[in-house]
């Protein structure tokens, strides 16, 4: 069955529309289910300013639906993916309050770096919340890996989040992928904010801050050392 808001037996007068390119002033046609189009003027590539994304913020079936998402839906997908997995965490790791306060911890540490070493957010902040996930006799990627598939994740996302994981135990080369750095560094400096609490500890917090990889990640740490 086709969404009803996208069968065109349901649109009325309002169903085609002109806007003006928001670069060079250009008229462009859109019918109410372009999520885009180009300027064939300047090539410039506009969203449809009326477009009602509704469901698609969380319909698995969105992109067969409209088409290509812009950057904008897909950040929305992933932040409710995000949602989710930190939720099913919460639930698997039940009063298990250490391992889901380090995985909250490194989440938050996570979505912070990436935002400034060009990582993608999504996939460093998932790997976070579901590195100790593992309730059955399953490895602990590859409950993940099920659990992503459940809450109908990206099988692209899904697969570079599980490979996080599964290298976890293993310090990255400096030239790894910006994504594995700031994941390493994340998981590392939620462990140095716990060392922290405890006067015994804070010289493993230190011997752990001088094995972080990316600028931010030592300048987080500097914060939690002094």
């Amino acid at each position: 069955m086709q969404c009803p808001g996208q069968d065109s037996r349901y649109w009325d007068g309002e169903a085609v529309f002109e806007s003006r390119c928001p670069k060079c002033g250009n008229v462009i046609e859109f019918f109410k289910d372009d999520s885009k189009r180009r300027c064939r003027q300047c090539d410039h590539e506009v969203l449809n300013p009326r477009i009602d994304f509704g469901c698609a913020s969380y319909c698995p079936f969105a992109e067969q639906c409209l088409g290509s998402l812009p950057p904008e839906m897909l950040a929305q997908k992933q932040d409710l993916l995000i949602e989710k997995v930190a939720l099913e965490m919460k639930r698997q790791h039940g009063e298990d309050f250490q391992k889901i306060g380090h995985a909250s911890r490194a989440a938050r540490f996570a979505e912070k770096l990436a935002k400034v070493e060009e990582a993608n957010k999504a996939v460093v902040v998932l790997a976070a919340y579901l590195a100790e996930i593992s309730e059955t006799p399953e490895s602990t990627p590859s409950r993940a890996k099920t659990i992503l598939h459940e809450l109908k994740a990206n099988e692209a996302l899904s697969d570079e989040v599980c490979t996080l994981i599964e290298h976890l135990a293993q310090r990255p080369e400096p030239s790894a992928s910006s994504n594995s750095r700031v994941f390493h560094d994340a998981w590392n400096l939620a462990s140095i904010s716990s060392l922290m609490k405890d006067a015994s500890t804070i010289s493993q917090a230190k011997e752990l801050a001088s094995t972080l990889l990316t600028a931010n990640g030592r300048q987080e740490a500097a914060t939690l050392l002094t």
